[in-house]
């Protein structure tokens, strides 16, 4: 997926050969996301023109608003996504308060005409752009019959009968109820960050750990839970089972709040590796062990636990899935990837 930063990004002959687009945020890039990129892809194939994501670095919340909710995705979690999705190029804006002023007319005719030479253009049930989100499908009607654009709104993808949405995902996260979340994510709860150097305390009690930079994104509570990793980049789409730690470490005095993963089939440096890691089951809440001896037998435990959970992943989870290192046979259905 060719990745572009900004207007200034495109290629000289990028708009000459047209494309199907369509404008979010897409935090989560949930199944009513996954749903609306699915469609944006199918129809450029029908066409013959390239798909197209616009996104944003930020959210706009954080201009409009002065701040912003947690992210349950960062930018770089969203691009690995919508590359997953099959989108074939995705143009990041920065959500300035220039871009904040554009009427969706201004906006239409300048990013997606001018810009990505736009065919057609695909909403969601419920997106919106443009200044005071006055850009919908009926809303640009006039502008895409003046320029010959079509607009196609995809229906809501309902699960148990409500629409998925970021927001109640974000919830489900933050109570660390997986299978909520996992119902609307259509892959378990997962998060992305890059190995950073850590303390070494893993690696002194015998189970090294990989230390994460999570580009803040929204957590889980903290915890132990039973996971699998995918190294990001690499190939085939291995997951390796692993357990992750959640939190302050409260054995050790003054530890800042931390996210460490030890993965249990895998030897060798990772510093500077894209991970991520996807969460399955909480083993248990964070506690205080009175000297090493104690704690090691409980990681000894928890690595035992962990086994467990990630052998039997394959029961609920598609592994490997047609789009995703995991996912959900509900969602197959629902988006007719079968």
């Amino acid at each position: 997926m060719l990745v572009l930063d900004g207007l200034q990004a495109l290629p000289a002959t990028f708009q000459g050969s047209g494309c199907v687009a369509t404008v979010g945020v897409f935090d989560g890039v949930h199944l009513g996301h996954f749903h609306v990129l699915r469609q944006v892809v199918l129809r450029a194939q029908a066409l013959g023109k390239k798909s197209v994501m616009v996104t944003f670095a930020s959210h706009p919340k954080s201009v409009l608003l002065g701040q912003a909710p947690a992210t349950i995705t960062s930018l770089e979690h969203r691009l690995l996504l919508f590359r997953r999705a099959g989108i074939d190029a995705t143009l990041v804006l920065d959500f300035t308060p220039e871009l904040r002023e554009l009427t969706s007319d201004r906006f239409t005719r300048k990013i997606l005409l001018d810009g990505l030479g736009l065919q057609e253009l695909v909403f969601g049930f419920d997106s919106k752009f443009g200044k005071d989100r006055g850009g919908n499908p009926q809303s640009l009607q006039p502008l895409a019959a003046e320029k010959g654009f079509s607009l196609t709104q995809v229906p809501p993808l309902k699960v148990q009968g409500r629409a998925v949405s970021s927001t109640a995902i974000r919830e489900a996260v933050q109570l660390g109820d997986f299978a909520k979340a996992g119902t609307m994510l259509g892959r378990p709860a997962s998060l992305l960050g890059t190995v950073v150097q850590g303390d070494g305390r893993g690696k002194s009690l015998g189970f090294p750990t990989a230390n994460l930079d999570l580009h803040h994104e929204l957590q889980p509570p903290a915890g132990v839970y039973a996971t699998l990793v995918r190294l990001v980049g690499q190939e085939p789409l291995a997951l390796l089972p692993a357990v992750a730690n959640l939190g302050n470490r409260p054995t050790f005095e003054d530890a800042s709040h931390s996210i460490e993963v030890h993965l249990l089939d895998f030897e060798g440096n990772l510093y500077g590796q894209g991970v991520e890691v996807f969460f399955l089951h909480k083993l248990r809440n964070e506690r205080a062990f009175d000297n090493a001896t104690g704690l090691i037998d409980q990681i000894q435990a928890d690595c035992a636990a962990a086994r467990k959970v990630t052998s039997a992943a394959g029961e609920s989870w598609v592994i490997p899935g047609k789009f995703l290192p995991i996912e959900s046979p509900t969602a197959r259905e629902m988006l007719g990837m079968e």
